[in-house]
């Protein structure tokens, strides 16, 4: 039988990590790793063009996090299913992986014969996220409260001063050339800004800004 593979991309900046997971994967007959990323742009680059069934993808990376990587990935192509890697149990990633359209979510102590089945599952349309955490997001999204305090604070230095430059209505460019950083680094704060603030657009996030500067914010 001569079945198609799932297709599936490695995404973690670190090569001995690539290096385990591809020697597990190899061993499923029903797996072909099809590529290799180490970084959020590099992610979204090849999974634009190896058309992956699955990705892999580590939450903390050099040039920004997979959750963004992840959100990109899955607006530019639903078919592909994502499932997050990540050394720590950490809430605010578990949440922003499920609003960016996560199907999983592991530590990478979980054993290799687990995230193998686990790309198994998610490539037939299945997901491995507990019900009661899916229940949890939206009760947070629903929540007036989660907006004026969490999201601020969950916010770094330069996130807060990128989300202010939204808000006065600058470009990505002109974010650029204001806090001295490329377009491209920008862009990927700015994904990051509204991962954490839970909205989808730049408009919204600066509404979100302004409420925030009227209740006080600092």
């Amino acid at each position: 039988m001569d079945a198609k593979k799932i297709r599936v991309l490695l995404v973690d900046d670190h090569e001995v990590v690539r290096l385990g997971l591809k020697s597990i994967l190899d061993r499923t007959p029903q797996i072909q790793v099809v590529g290799e990323a180490g970084a959020v742009a590099e992610a979204v680059e090849k999974a634009a063009s190896l058309h992956p069934d699955v990705v892999v993808m580590d939450v903390r990376l050099p040039d920004g996090s997979g959750v963004d990587a992840c959100r990109e990935i899955r607006q530019e192509r639903p078919q592909t299913q994502v499932i997050m890697l990540t050394s720590y149990p950490d809430d605010e990633a578990l949440f922003a992986s499920i609003t960016a359209g996560a199907a999983g979510y592991f530590l990478k102590q979980t054993r290799g014969k687990e995230i193998a089945q686990a790309i198994l599952t998610v490539s037939q349309g299945g997901s491995l996220l507990d019900p009661s955490l899916t229940q949890k997001v939206f009760e947070r999204l629903r929540s007036p409260s989660s907006e004026a305090g969490d999201g601020w604070e969950s916010l770094s230095d330069q996130e807060k001063k990128i989300l202010e430059l939204i808000a006065e209505g600058k470009t990505n460019r002109e974010i650029a050339e204001t806090v001295f950083l490329s377009e491209k680094t920008v862009k990927h704060y700015v994904s990051n800004i509204l991962s954490k603030l839970n909205v989808a657009r730049r408009s919204e996030a600066a509404a979100w800004y302004a409420r925030h500067q009227q209740r006080g914010g600092s």
